[in-house]
């Protein structure tokens, strides 16, 4: 009895041994992520008083004023766009219900910054649509707002973003069902009332979600405000980097504009976790819009739907047939294999750590590890910018101490951390990490606790656990990682733009080098091809969206 307590004493210590090996591999991931931030905020000791001055004269007061206009216009726009198209397609019918309800997820394959230089091509003054209002009115004898404007970026990004708030309010809508609302109709209240009494409070959680991660997004953003000329944080980022060549301050201001990210981070996992989603069997039956009710809806849908997706392909399509010829050539087919090799290995190392994160969770059922996985999957709400910052001066301390100790035995590695592709695969891993684990972490949920039980009293090893049980059955969800994260590496632009070696550039950087030559036409054919691949994703979400709510349908 007692030989047979100390052995099973013994596997115990050693299965723990090596479980501890996976729970660093967690700490490893998270110091990535936290690495880059602490240098951030670490650069305010080489204080630079004279850039400073020059920035509080020249640029300051503006950024800010731009950055919060921005993200109050964004929020709104988001807020009132999505929060009526997932109303209209989950409780209400109408023509045309049944294809908008999924159509309307499509700008999501639609880059911000696409979008923004297309909407300029069509509604400047030498674009398509005023030289029309000029032939038939005459000039000067219409109006038109002015495209190039304040509220011309504010649109752009509300077309391009609504569909995280319409995704998650419309998901919280189904939860709910038609009989709630009947329910409180019973008791007096009109649709009208009831919806803002009883719908929107219950939804309340999955908006500000929805709004926090569209609100990231903005700040995030550097195509869409450089396209525009609006000056943002992440504008003066890259500007300081490039024309002052002054990381310092290109440091600091990444770290003023991480502030504005750490609080819409907050805001985004405190309703995160206040969101409770009790669903029904069927949704009921949904109010019938008729007259002209049911066609203002149907119009009001397809308006946006052609405005954010569908103008804009048409408008690609017809730069790229009249220009192909100039621009699918060497040029276009390797910037194609930049991008495909840079997203096919980003989102392969992208996977394997949200597989380490996910199995070292499963494994240890800690604190330390909890912690961990959190602070590792906070990438997702970091700027590319701010990312790019962060490893660039982590790479150049790294490489001055390392050069300095490789010269006793006269030894001259170069450059090879900061003008090399590590940087750049390391920025697209922290950024894109927990796009990776969600799928990753999803799948791992519905394996059942007793078949790791099993598993491991029949001596299987925690590795052995990972090949012969784990990945079989997260072979879905390690494919939906992958895909996820290779369409956002492809159109990831601020970090490609600051951590691109010479000679690789991608298809968002071609985007950029003509959009800001104001040469829109040779924008459209690296652009037309990110949309396409952007569309896999959005095929993705729609097929599990429906399939999620099968029961709920009508």
């Amino acid at each position: 009895m007692t030989i047979k307590l100390s052995d099973n004493l013994g596997k115990n210590f050693s299965y723990l041994f090596k479980v501890n090996g996976w729970q660093w591999s967690s700490i490893l991931l998270a110091f990535l992520v936290v690495m880059p931030l602490l240098v951030i905020f670490l650069s305010w000791l080489e204080f630079d008083r004279q850039i400073w001055q020059h920035l509080a004269d020249t640029l300051l007061i503006d950024l800010l004023r731009n950055t919060l206009v921005l993200l109050l216009g964004v929020g709104l726009g988001v807020l009132l766009l999505g929060v009526s198209l997932a109303w209209l397609t989950t409780l209400c019918e109408f023509p045309g219900r049944r294809w908008l309800s999924w159509a309307l997820m499509l700008p999501l394959a639609m880059p911000a910054y696409v979008l923004a230089f297309v909407i300029i091509g069509l509604f400047d003054f030498s674009g398509p649509i005023q030289s029309l209002l000029r032939e038939w009115f005459g000039r000067g004898n219409y109006w038109i707002p002015p495209i190039r404007s304040e509220g011309g970026v504010i649109l752009v990004m509300v077309l391009a973003l609504y569909p995280y708030v319409y995704m998650l309010a419309r998901v919280a809508f189904l939860g709910q069902g038609q009989r709630l609302m009947e329910a409180a109709q019973s008791l007096g209240l009109s649709p009208t009332a009831a919806f803002f009494q009883v719908a929107l409070p219950m939804a309340r959680p999955a908006i500000a979600a929805g709004m926090a991660l569209a609100l990231m997004e903005t700040l995030a953003d550097f195509g869409t405000v450089a396209v525009f000329n609006y000056d943002t944080f992440t504008t003066a980022i890259y500007k300081s980097w490039y024309s002052l060549f002054n990381l310092a301050a290109a440091a600091q201001l990444a770290s003023l504009l991480l502030l504005f990210v750490l609080l819409a981070l907050f805001l985004e996992r405190r309703q995160r976790h206040q969101a409770r989603y009790h669903a029904e069997n069927r949704c009921g039956r949904r109010y019938v819009l008729k007259g002209w009710r049911a066609w203002a809806a149907t119009l009001f849908a397809l308006t946006i739907l052609f405005v954010a997706f569908f103008i804009p392909i048409m408008q690609l399509l017809y730069w790229v047939w009249h220009y192909f010829s100039r621009d699918l050539d060497a040029r276009y087919f390797n910037l194609l294999s930049n991008t495909l090799l840079l997203g096919f290995f980003a989102a392969t190392l992208t996977v394997i750590a949200g597989l380490l994160l996910g199995f070292s969770q499963r494994l240890m059922r800690n604190a330390v590890t909890r912690f961990s996985v959190s602070i590792a999957t906070l990438g997702y709400a970091l700027p590319g910018s701010v990312l790019a910052v962060g490893i660039m001066l982590s790479f150049v301390w790294f490489e001055h101490y390392l050069q300095l100790g490789l010269a006793f035995f006269n030894i001259d590695i170069g450059f090879v951390l900061s003008g090399g592709l590590l940087g750049l695969l390391l920025a697209y891993v922290v950024r894109f990490m927990a796009v990776a684990y969600n799928p990753i972490e999803s799948g791992l949920q519905r394996i059942r606790p007793s078949l790791h039980e099993a598993a491991r009293g029949l001596g299987a090893a925690p590795r052995e656990l990972l090949w012969r049980l784990y990945l079989p059955l997260l072979r879905p969800g390690l494919m939906a990682g992958f895909l996820l994260v290779f369409v956002d590496v492809m159109k990831e632009m601020p970090a490609t733009l600051l951590l691109r070696p010479f000679g690789w550039d991608t298809l968002a950087v071609r985007i950029y080098e003509m959009t800001s030559e104001g040469e829109w036409q040779r924008a459209a054919l690296p652009a037309l091809t990110l949309i396409i691949i952007g569309l896999l994703p959005v095929i993705f979400l729609v097929k599990r969206q429906q399939l999620g709510h099968q029961v709920n349908s009508v």
